[in-house]
């Protein structure tokens, strides 16, 4: 079966559906993902924040049950497999954005899987941030707010970049399984064409498309964070 994916019309179908519905495919994967990404931020960012300013010891702590329920839910979320988490929030998609099916309604659940990711990327970043520089904020009077705001966000900047590298090419790999439930993109082409119809020729495509996207993402990301980075530029 993979000798009839490389004859001469396979490839000349390959081209075809290269030059006629991989470029709206591309633009879809790179929409929903760095929309995803963004929302997942949005969420994922204040929730990492809370996970490290609300500890026993933290700038502004909060009550256990708040610290327990949030580590509760976050976990939970982290643990179902995707796959089944889309499954599982047909509902809430077709509430949300009216469908369950297409590109949009994909960005649901990736939002919701990528947003406890995200948090705990920022706890980690967080988590860097030397504890005296904090604590010489608080001896000039710094509110909590002022510390996160002026203090903690800013100098963690460069591991929060590379944070997100990590989110968006993890919210990449996430958009391809998206097309088992009708999302576009190239995960959609290479289920339709490489799975239902065993066009291998285009689903491989898909795939080093996809592989490219995550290399590009992955090093300007890297690249930016070195380049922001404090330490690096003091050694």
């Amino acid at each position: 079966m993979l000798e009839k994916a490389f004859t001469a019309e396979a490839v000349a179908e390959a081209l075809d559906i290269i030059r006629t519905e991989f470029p709206l495919a591309l633009w879809e994967t790179c929409y929903v993902t760095i929309l995803s990404t963004a929302f997942a931020f949005l969420l994922g960012l204040p929730l990492g924040v809370m996970l490290v300013a609300g500890e026993p010891g933290g700038v502004r702590p909060l009550p256990k049950w708040i610290m327990a329920t949030l580590n509760g839910i976050i976990n939970l979320l982290r643990s179902v497999p995707f796959l089944i988490l889309m499954i599982m929030l047909i509902p809430m998609t077709r509430a949300i954005v009216g469908t369950a099916v297409g590109t949009m309604a994909s960005v649901v659940p990736l939002v919701v899987a990528a947003a406890p990711f995200v948090a705990r990327l920022v706890e980690s970043s967080l988590r860097e941030v030397s504890p005296n520089i904090i604590e010489a904020a608080q001896s000039m009077g710094a509110s909590p707010i002022q510390i996160i705001c002026k203090v903690m966000l800013p100098e963690s900047f460069p591991s929060l970049l590379s944070a997100a590298t990590i989110a968006i090419t993890t919210i990449l790999g996430y958009s391809a399984m998206s097309g088992i439930i009708g999302g576009g993109g190239l995960g959609k082409m290479a289920i339709n064409y490489g799975y239902y119809r065993y066009r291998y020729l285009v689903m491989f495509l898909a795939v080093v498309l996809l592989v490219l996207m995550v290399q590009i993402f992955q090093t300007v990301g890297t690249r930016l964070a070195t380049r922001l980075d404090k330490r690096l530029k003091k050694e």
